[in-house]
């Protein structure tokens, strides 16, 4: 919260000088002021389209979570909603959620299943057939279903719908200076990645398609990335 109070305040500040130089008579250079509006109100319009979206989302997607929170808790014991600690925009922690889609005790079994890690580069742990995983739980995960109560994040300004997925902690001490790019954005609920393979896509090239994502991004492209977004969940090409 305060880090957000911060970067507004940072925000209006310079507003605030840009207008003293207009009024002073000292003209910015043309190229940097359209730059520093640019940047304002691209801001500015993502955040207002996170909030509408993720609210409308809520209000109509309600009472299939209410259904999937149900069997989740007939399933299996613990709590509906998993809690994870992410790494989000410029290094902040924050309380990730999701449906839970594992038993109670998957932590602990981690372990006994690393050397079965099928992940490429060892960076990120991933298994196609997770025995931790509940029935409930494959299903959801499938077709992202698992991922919806982010919604509460995206509407408290921890993510936003498109960005960088959030990283674990453990995941950032193994990263590269180039790869530490990925936390200068809000991290999204769905990026670029997860529309052509999601899971199937090696760690190396998740970090090469959100920097070129960091690069290059802007609220068309996050409306094309969301429209794209929508046929890689029904088809659950690349889920587990």
């Amino acid at each position: 919260m305060e880090e957000r109070r911060a970067k507004n305040e940072e925000m209006r500040e310079l507003m605030r000088s840009l207008n003293r130089r207009i009024k002073s008579g000292a003209r910015p250079h043309g190229k940097v002021l359209a730059w520093k509006f640019t940047i304002y109100f691209s801001t500015r319009m993502k955040r207002c389209f996170d909030i509408v979206v993720s609210l409308l989302a809520l209000l109509l997607l309600s009472p299939m979570m209410f259904l999937v929170a149900m069997l989740i808790k007939l399933e299996s014991r613990g709590p509906i909603i998993f809690q994870q600690v992410r790494v989000g925009q410029y290094g902040r922690h924050f309380k990730f959620l999701k449906f839970r889609s594992m038993y109670n005790d998957a932590d602990q079994r981690k372990a006994e299943l690393l050397p079965q890690n099928q992940s490429s580069d060892g960076v990120i742990f991933k298994m196609k057939h997770d025995p931790r995983v509940t029935r409930v739980g494959r299903f959801i995960r499938k077709f992202s279903i698992d991922e919806l109560p982010q919604l509460f994040n995206v509407l408290s300004g921890d993510m936003s719908l498109v960005g960088p997925r959030p990283p674990l902690p453990s995941e950032v001490k193994e990263y590269t200076l180039e790869d530490r790019k990925r936390l200068n954005v809000l991290p999204g609920i769905t990026c670029i990645w997860q529309t052509s393979g999601r899971s199937e896509i090696p760690f190396k090239q998740q970090v090469e398609l959100d920097k070129e994502y960091i690069a290059n991004h802007g609220f068309w492209r996050d409306i094309w990335i969301l429209l794209k977004t929508i046929p890689a969940v029904f088809i659950g090409r690349g889920a587990y």
